[in-house]
């Protein structure tokens, strides 16, 4: 009798074009296809975390029922080791969806994350789960790094985006993996009417209001975007161009046997509240690829 070959899904990191891993996820278990497996890096890891537990619809639900006053909201100042504390967000996350050790998992799920000082890639697949995700969603610079077995941890993107490495030493013979900033078309606008106009409103205001609440600047009353981004704006913006070059780099190492690749050009990293949108291009990137997907699984 041959052997069945286990799945494994390697959830990249993205900020909110994360929320397009739900729809995968969806359109997977829609055409039967159900992994054996999950890592992911930053938001990967938060719903992969969530996925892992059962509780995949739930985040779903809230993540759809987000509007930008909520992002707002989440907002905690921090004094040391960056912008954003990240309790309000996080602890909400833990408290919801997923607050349980590794071991009580019904599925297998592991999570990357950095080590500050050496720069070490590290897996985390014990202790508590939330204490893991949090560790791998920590921007530098943006949240305060996590402290975990005496070193600071901050976001695994930094080192490997889509952990396709560690879905292999997790036991998985076929990965498919998600990368999330393929398609980041949009950088910083120029300042020019026309780039200006064609930002989403309600992203120009969101990173006003983050603006506001982390260094005092008061909202922009000028229909025109800036001529230079904000803090935050250019700080994610960087953390994307360097994070999608250590992406490429590491999947020509570790390619996965299928890449899905959504459209999420158009979704800035703090539009969490355009759930809908990520989540529909999640399914759309399942449905261009279920060919290669049931060649790569057997099905």
């Amino acid at each position: 009798m041959t052997k069945r070959r286990t799945l494994g899904l390697a959830l990249g990191s993205g900020s909110a074009r994360g929320w397009a891993h739900v729809g995968i996820l969806q359109a997977l278990a829609e055409q039967g296809i159900a992994p054996d497996m999950v890592a992911g890096c930053s938001m990967g890891a938060m719903v992969g975390a969530a996925f892992a537990a059962g509780r995949i619809a739930e985040l779903e639900a809230w993540a759809l029922s987000l509007d930008w006053k909520a992002v707002v909201g989440f907002v905690d100042i921090g004094l040391r080791g960056g912008l954003i504390k990240g309790d309000r967000l996080v602890d909400f996350f833990h408290g919801q969806f997923v607050e349980c050790q590794f071991t009580e998992l019904p599925m297998p799920f592991a999570a990357v994350a950095t080590d500050l000082a050496s720069g070490q890639e590290v897996w985390l697949r014990d202790g508590k789960v939330s204490d893991a995700v949090r560790a791998s969603c920590t921007v530098p610079g943006l949240f305060q790094p996590v402290l975990r077995d005496g070193r600071y941890l901050v976001d695994g993107s930094i080192v490997n985006p889509i952990p396709v490495s560690l879905c292999r030493d997790m036991g998985a013979d076929v990965v498919i993996a998600i990368d999330l900033g393929s398609d980041l078309i949009r950088r910083f606008a120029r300042n020019t009417k026309e780039t200006a106009i064609t930002q989403p409103s309600q992203n120009r205001l969101i990173s006003a209001l983050l603006a506001r609440r982390i260094n005092g600047v008061h909202a922009a009353k000028a229909p025109y975007a800036p001529p230079l981004p904000s803090i935050i704006g250019a700080m994610l913006g960087a953390i994307d161009i360097m994070q999608e070059a250590t992406a490429q780099r590491r999947l020509r190492s570790d390619p996965p046997d299928v890449l899905l690749t959504p459209h999420l050009g158009q979704l800035g990293p703090f539009e969490y509240h355009r759930a809908a949108l990520a989540i529909e291009e999640g399914r759309d990137a399942v449905a261009k690829m279920l060919p290669a997907i049931r060649h790569a699984v057997g099905t």
